[in-house]
């Protein structure tokens, strides 16, 4: 027997290696990707349906269980590759795909040809910022005030803003959803899209883990009013977190600008010291 021979597992150890046992702290975070994703299928359903005020709220839903699945899977160290991969794919679905088909069976199907131009601009968008996010996560060279920011505009965050026509038309307000509006509609996804795909930096927020003790109390009674007005006016309070959004981008491009301005700074002066 060589000795190459002598190291290979028999067959009932590669049958023991493959149906190993898998923790439950792995299973759990995927088990909320996959309702995330359930969430984004109902959302098309209902939008099929034309009750589109519960396919936003199915949308809003795979947008908080997308941000509770990585968390809950770092904090219990329930992160994996398959989980990884798994929650790419409910993503694409969930904010590549359902947010388009809302919209395109809300007004944009008015102008057919246009419309689902738009549709599908926002889609590829979000697959290629995806693929993009996965690739720069393995990326061990980047600063770590990289950290801070995101490499366009997040796909959940696409999801959310590129609802504001809808939101705005189930408010208050009651923007119409005519034929004559829906060219702006139109302009408007493929902004976002545009948004999506680029390098624009954008505010990630990861940094926020902990509450200074004195702010505790303002934070709770935050959440709580915010609670409040999502119960009561939750196509309003949505109109205003996506115009928000769409705001502090400039502030993001800024901060970005000066950090990354203070490291070529501190190079040239380590290079000069050399």
């Amino acid at each position: 027997m060589s000795d190459d021979q002598g190291f290979q597992l028999s067959p009932m150890e590669l049958r023991r290696l493959r149906f190993r046992n898998i923790p439950i702290r792995v299973v759990l975070p995927n088990l909320v990707t996959l309702l995330a994703l359930c969430m984004g299928l109902t959302a098309i359903r209902y939008a099929i349906e034309e009750d589109f005020v519960k396919a936003v709220t199915a949308v809003m839903a795979a947008a908080v269980l997308d941000g509770l699945d990585g968390r809950l899977a770092r904090a219990i160290k329930g992160t994996s590759r398959f989980g990884a991969e798994l929650d790419s794919l409910a993503d694409f679905i969930d904010f590549g795909v359902a947010p388009g088909l809302l919209l395109y069976l809300w007004a944009l199907h008015e102008i057919k040809g246009l419309g689902w131009f738009a549709v599908l601009a926002f889609a590829i968008a979000g697959a290629l910022r995806l693929a993009r996010f996965n690739v720069m996560m393995d990326d061990p060279s980047k600063p770590a005030w990289h950290a801070e920011f995101f490499v366009g505009m997040p796909a959940p965050a696409g999801a959310v803003t590129v609802l504001l026509p809808l939101y705005l038309h189930f408010s208050a307000l009651e923007l119409p959803a005519s034929k004559a509006f829906v060219p702006f509609y139109i302009v408007y996804v493929l902004a976002i899209a545009f948004l999506m795909a680029s390098t624009i930096p954008h505010f990630s927020g990861k940094r926020i883990g902990r509450i200074p003790r004195d702010l505790l109390i303002p934070v709770l009674f935050g959440v709580g009013v915010t609670a409040l007005l999502l119960a009561i006016y939750p196509m309003e309070l949505l109109a205003v977190v996506s115009i928000g959004f769409l705001a502090m981008i400039p502030f993001s491009v800024k901060r970005y600008n000066a950090l990354a301005k203070a490291e070529a700074e501190k190079a040239e002066g380590s290079a000069g010291a050399s």
